[in-house]
């Protein structure tokens, strides 16, 4: 037995689907165009606008259980096509995500950059502050002795690390250099290499020596050469040598020429042990390294 017209068919489509034909048109949404068999003397509703024209493809069938999957596909939507929704979602946030990070390290390094900036600029004031109050006590010191008019044992004529006797202040090195290279050191220091003007001069320079000496070989260069001319000894301060005052050890100068074939043009001086009557010099090649005596006036 048909239904009636309209009658509603338990276990049949929903309203609004027909049990009867379908069309399917593209890839557009299915529009559904519903009619009903014509023995049932029912006839089709009118069309709408935007229903799929006649000419589509009709699907019909029984209303039976052959046709409810496909209701239930048209009102169910798929779960297996992806959600792109989720998967726009979750690209758009990696690139925002790897920003932040990149922009987060470039902030700590910065902070560290600066962090060590700032340390620097510190450690630097304090060193030109220190440096500062040490020469302002210098000369706050040395302006009290000249207006006390004190002793000379009393107030400093001397740099530090130089070493004062007779109205003159005197520098031992502690590293080695040619003769050249050592009297280039003591002129940086507003100095030159020592000028023996004395006996008692070299006689302190001698007991000074015997203990700054590591070792016999140990000698420092003095301000004396015959580099202008063979024999012709000079002074740094161009004096002649006088030959009433020199201190040679025995048998020296000998102008030896085994380390060198321009012999030995420059006079170093020293005796670990003590020197007899005070003779200590000998000739040496100018470029062998030394120890060197520089000499300088004391301040006024």
């Amino acid at each position: 037995m048909r239904p009636e017209c309209g009658a509603v068919v338990p276990g049949a489509p929903p309203p609004g689907v027909s049990s009867g034909c379908s069309s399917v048109h593209g890839s557009s949404l299915m529009s559904l165009r519903l009619h009903v068999r014509t023995d049932s003397g029912c006839e089709p509703p009118p069309p709408r606008a935007h229903l799929a024209p006649a000419s589509d493809t009709e699907l019909c069938g029984d209303p039976g259980e052959e046709n409810r999957p496909l209701a239930a596909s048209l009102a169910t939507p798929s779960t297996d096509e992806p959600d792109y929704t989720n998967v726009n979602y979750s690209e758009t946030q990696r690139p925002a995500s790897s920003r932040r990070s990149g922009v987060t390290w470039e902030r700590v390094a910065l902070l560290v950059l600066s962090v060590l900036l700032a340390a620097a600029l510190t450690a630097l004031g304090v060193t030109l502050y220190e440096n500062t109050q040490t020469k302002k006590s210098l000369q706050k010191l040395q302006d009290e002795c000249e207006a006390k008019h004190l002793s000379d044992e009393t107030c400093p004529r001397c740099e530090d690390g130089w070493e004062p006797h007779g109205g003159k202040c005197y520098f031992f090195s502690w590293v080695t250099s040619s003769w050249n290279k050592s009297r280039k050191q003591c002129t940086s220091m507003s100095g030159d290499l020592v000028v023996i003007n004395n006996r008692e001069e070299q006689r302190f320079l001698q007991s000074t020596l015997m203990e700054k000496m590591d070792e016999r070989s140990d000698k420092f260069w003095i301000g004396l050469t015959d580099s202008k001319k063979e024999d012709e000894w000079l002074w740094v301060d161009n004096t002649r040598l006088d030959p009433n005052l020199t201190f040679w050890r025995e048998g020296e100068p000998d102008n030896w020429a085994w380390d060198n074939p321009d012999g030995q043009d420059c006079v170093r001086m020293g005796e670990k042990d003590g020197a007899t009557n005070l003779k200590s010099w000998d000739d040496k090649y100018c470029k062998w390294p030394q120890k060197y005596i520089c000499e300088k006036p004391e301040k006024a």
